[in-house]
C-alpha cells in the first residue's frame, strides 16, 4: 500500500481508497445516524494506538466504552493509555479542543498518528437552531482550517464525522456544513445502512480515486 495512507483495517474500504486514508488531508465521513460513522472511527483509531502511535479523539456525542470493548476485548485498558480524549459540551470548549488537538500533534511532544473530531457539527446544528448561524459558521471554518494545516504540516490524517439533514428539494440526505466542510475534506465518504449488520462506503470526493463502493459489516468485534 502507499507510504501515504493509513488503512482502516477495513479491506474493501481499503481498497476503494487505494489503502486507506491519505495521511495529509482531512477525512468526511457523512450519514443518517447508526450508519457506523463513529464505529468506523474507533476502528482505525484504535488501529492507531495498537502501532504504538497517539490518537487525539475529540468526542461531542458521547464516547461508547461498549464500543470500544467490543473492538478491542482484553486490550482496551492498554490501547486507551494511547488515546488522549475530549468531550467538550459547547461550541466554544470544541473550538478550544480542536486547537488543542492540532497544537498538540505540531508540536511533534507526542507521535500523533490520528486525529479525530466526531463529530464535527454536532454544536454547530445547535447553535443554528438557537439563530447563532455566523457564530456557528465562524466557528466550524476556523476548526477546519486549523485542522487541513495541522493534516498538512505533520503530516497526520484527521478523520471527521458530519450530521446529515434532508433536502425539502430533492429529498436526498445531506450532509451538514455545505461548502465550509466540502472544500475542507480532501475525501468525503457518505455511509448508508444496508439490511442487518451491513453498511455502505460511497465515495464522494477523492484527490487520486474514482467515486465507487465499498460494503462491510459490523460484527462483534468490530468492522470487517
Amino acid at each position: 500500500m502507499p507510504a501515504d495512507r493509513l488503512p482502516t483495517g477495513v479491506r474493501p474500504l481499503d481498497t476503494l481508497l487505494g489503502g486507506g486514508l491519505e495521511t495529509d488531508s482531512v477525512t468526511e465521513l457523512y450519514g443518517e445516524g447508526g450508519s457506523g460513522k463513529t464505529i468506523l472511527c474507533l476502528h482505525v483509531a484504535l488501529g492507531v494506538a495498537r502501532a504504538g502511535r497517539w490518537v487525539v479523539y475529540v468526542d461531542t456525542e458521547g464516547l461508547s466504552v461498549e464500543r470500544l470493548e467490543g473492538t478491542a476485548g482484553a486490550a482496551l485498558p492498554g490501547l486507551l493509555e494511547r488515546f488522549l480524549v475530549s468531550s467538550p459540551k459547547d461550541l466554544a470548549e470544541q473550538g478550544r479542543a480542536v486547537a488543542a488537538a492540532c497544537t498538540l500533534a505540531r508540536s511533534g511532544d507526542r507521535d500523533v498518528g490520528l486525529i479525530v473530531l466526531d463529530s464535527a457539527t454536532h454544536h454547530y446544528r445547535l447553535a443554528l437552531a438557537d439563530d447563532h448561524e455566523e457564530e456557528g459558521r465562524e466557528a466550524l471554518a476556523t476548526e477546519l482550517a486549523d485542522l487541513v494545516a495541522t493534516a498538512l504540516a505533520g503530516p497526520v490524517p484527521v478523520l471527521l464525522t458530519n450530521q446529515v439533514w434532508r433536502s425539502a428539494r430533492t429529498g436526498t440526505l445531506e450532509p451538514l456544513g455545505g461548502s465550509l466542510v466540502n472544500h475542507a475534506a480532501k475525501t468525503i465518504l457518505e455511509l448508508e445502512r444496508l439490511p442487518g449488520a451491513r453498511r455502505r462506503a460511497v465515495l464522494h470526493k477523492h484527490r487520486s480515486r474514482p467515486e465507487g463502493t465499498a460494503d462491510f459489516a459490523i460484527t462483534d468485534a468490530g468492522l470487517a
